[in-house]
């Protein structure tokens, strides 16, 4: 964890919450990273780089920053939707899911910060946004949304199989870069001041 105090912590989850708007609407520029209806997006990297860089407090703060933005009717959502209706899309459980995600990244690593602890939390974290945001798309297809011919619990996973490579790899990037990004803080703290100039 980077944080340094109070007001450092909410800081960068406005940033980070800044950061999920943009990694929302990546669709924008890529409309083809569609699939199934879900977008293909960047916000379970940022979610899990939230936990990693700000702990289970600040980390979770700034995904519900920008879930209460959003559900406030601001289009920082993916495809630029927004508004208390998208509760009832077929992918607001990943929206959702990203604060448990960035909880349980944060949880797991705020005073463990060897590579393979940051990386097993980051991968459990994309466990997580998977598990309920495809779980809650399921039931959202099956109980009050148009459902696509055929569809089936192994046809919502298999639409998943699409993004899935991306946010492994991305999840290992982000246990890395937070890993430097710690190390070089706790470099600078140490080092000697001189203050003072040389005698």
């Amino acid at each position: 964890m980077i944080v340094r105090s109070h007001l450092h912590g909410m800081i960068l989850a406005s940033f980070f919450a800044a950061m999920m708007m943009i990694g929302a609407n990546i669709t924008s520029m890529v409309p083809f990273l569609v699939i199934g209806g879900v977008p293909i997006t960047l916000q379970t990297a940022v979610s899990v780089a939230a936990g990693l860089f700000l702990g289970k407090k600040y980390g979770a703060l700034a995904i519900v920053i920008y879930v209460l933005i959003g559900l406030a009717g601001m289009p920082v959502f993916a495809q630029w939707s927004g508004g208390i209706g998208t509760i009832f899309s077929p992918t607001f459980g990943f929206i959702l899911s990203y604060i448990a995600t960035a909880y349980i990244v944060g949880r797991l690593t705020e005073h463990n910060r060897t590579f393979k602890r940051l990386a097993a939390a980051a991968l459990l974290g994309t466990a997580v946004n998977y598990i309920i945001g495809t779980n809650w798309m399921y039931m959202a297809y099956m109980l009050w949304f148009a459902a696509p011919d055929a569809f089936s619990y192994w046809m919502a996973w298999a639409w998943m199989m699409v993004p899935l490579p991306k946010d492994i790899v991305l999840a290992f990037l982000a246990a890395w870069f937070s890993l430097r990004v710690y190390h070089a803080m706790y470099a600078k703290k140490r080092m000697p001041s001189t203050k003072g100039g040389i005698a």
